[in-house]
């Protein structure tokens, strides 16, 4: 019996190698693609079409309601609930309740694109099947890699293999599922 897999993987040497290899993935028809990298490569991201759309909705809609509740909480707490009039000021100060409700807002903003972002990415992951293979451990260093994993709808393995061997990869890699 075959131990199932997660995917088929290919080494790369070089950003433009891997470039050009999620070119040629996408070209053939494979959907269900992930590549790693030392750093950020804006090229294969676009091809890949991983941008996350909902960080900045997540972001400003936090921001909004950090800022309503902190403007609610003071125009209650001192125009409603508990009303001093000093010096003849207005109870419903907006000018100094300003300040605070931007700060309330940018905070709440970046705590809700952290968390949104652990969500949306799925971290922390701290085992994932592509740990398992042999080598990975430099797509942190000088190696860049691409999966294609099982799950996509042309997944074959022998084939994904024979057409990984196409792209002039280092090295290609069975991918096991459990880890």
């Amino acid at each position: 019996m075959t131990e199932p897999l997660y995917g088929i993987m290919a080494e790369f040497g070089t950003p433009k190698a891997l470039e050009n290899a999620v070119k040629a993935s996408k070209l053939a028809g494979y959907t269900k693609l992930d590549a790693f990298s030392p750093f950020p490569l804006s090229d294969v991201a676009k091809v890949l079409d991983v941008r996350t759309r909902a960080i900045p909705w997540i972001a400003f809609v936090a921001g909004l309601v950090g800022a309503a509740i902190q403007y609610g909480s003071q125009y209650w707490m001192n125009a409603v609930d508990y009303p001093i009039n000093v010096g003849g000021r207005p109870l419903d100060s907006w000018p100094a309740f300003i300040p605070s409700t931007l700060i309330v807002a940018i905070l709440w903003a970046g705590l809700a694109t952290l968390l949104g972002l652990l969500l949306i990415l799925r971290l922390p992951r701290l085992h994932h099947p592509v740990f398992a293979v042999p080598g990975f451990e430099r797509a942190s260093g000088d190696r860049f890699f691409l999966c294609i994993s099982s799950d996509d709808p042309l997944f074959e393995p022998g084939a994904a293999w024979d057409f990984l061997q196409t792209l002039s990869p280092q090295r290609v890699r069975e991918v096991p599922a459990c880890g």
